[in-house]
């Protein structure tokens, strides 16, 4: 039987990269998957290739930064499907602020990585664990980053709010794990829209990115990446929860390298 056989995983930002990668692998193992998207080109698009591989796709349209269409988008699973077993929360409006100085970083711009990066997440944890604690099964996958485990500069607002994912997420291992659910956390490096766009402008950035990786090169978000996220969804990780995963090739053994200098990002922003 496959892995995931039955089950029914929730996944923001699964139109591409990241998320996408994790789609696909937990396809392969018969789960019907939730793309939770804001993109409804990629979001259908990465629905209509799941239902290709024999399971059940339906795209839901999801802004993590209004908590209504979060929730909203939790209930419409468990109203499509009956049930939600497992939740990724990777997305995050990477590249809707460019990077900046601690001081630069105002309070709208604070309260708007906070919405997105943080709180969407303990909104959809929070909706899901009663499904969850009813069947006395579940999964909670969130994508978090090395960023904030290594403080980069320049993205203060990102590492606060991905640093306070893990601290989340290990209260909920803690405290949910009577129920048979786990919670656990995977810092990746891989090759993703927004890096593939920071490459663009700050190939310097990149180049160095992959270098000083122990591996030589950045993880594939399918191949890398996934195949880790399906093993947590799995029964084979019953015993595992508040962890941090690096899926990393290593980079964060010694700390992986970000730019001294602001990258020049141009006229590109949004």
């Amino acid at each position: 039987m496959a892995l995931l056989s039955g089950k029914v995983a929730f996944i923001t930002g699964a139109g591409g990269g990241i998320g996408r990668g994790i789609a696909i692998n937990f396809a392969r193992e018969g789960a019907n998957i939730v793309v939770a998207e804001f993109n409804p080109e990629t979001g259908e698009a990465t629905a209509a290739e799941l239902r290709g591989m024999g399971v059940e796709a339906k795209f839901i349209a999801t802004d993590i930064g209004k908590l209504e269409t979060v929730k909203n988008a939790i209930q419409e699973t468990v109203d499509t499907f009956g049930s939600i077993d497992i939740v990724v929360n990777n997305a995050y409006p990477t590249m809707k602020y460019m990077p900046e100085d601690i001081q630069a970083i105002d309070d709208d711009r604070m309260f708007d990585s906070m919405m997105a990066g943080f709180h969407s997440v303990t909104t959809a944890m929070r909706c899901a664990f009663p499904h969850m604690q009813a069947k006395g099964w579940g999964r909670f996958i969130n994508i978090c980053s090395l960023n904030g485990v290594n403080a980069h500069k320049f993205t203060a607002d990102y590492n606060s709010a991905k640093e306070a994912v893990r601290a989340y997420t290990r209260t909920a291992a803690v405290e949910w794990a009577p129920f048979g659910i786990t919670a656990n956390m995977i810092c990746p490096a891989a090759v993703t829209t927004p890096f593939k766009m920071l490459e663009e402008f700050a190939p310097d950035v990149v180049k160095d990115a992959a270098s000083g990786n122990p591996m030589g090169r950045m993880g594939d978000p399918e191949k890398d990446i996934g195949g880790v996220a399906l093993c947590l969804a799995s029964d084979y990780m019953n015993y595992v929860t508040g962890n941090t995963l690096f899926v990393d090739g290593g980079s964060h053994v010694n700390g992986s390298p970000w730019g001294a200098t602001k990258p020049d990002f141009g006229e590109m922003g949004g």
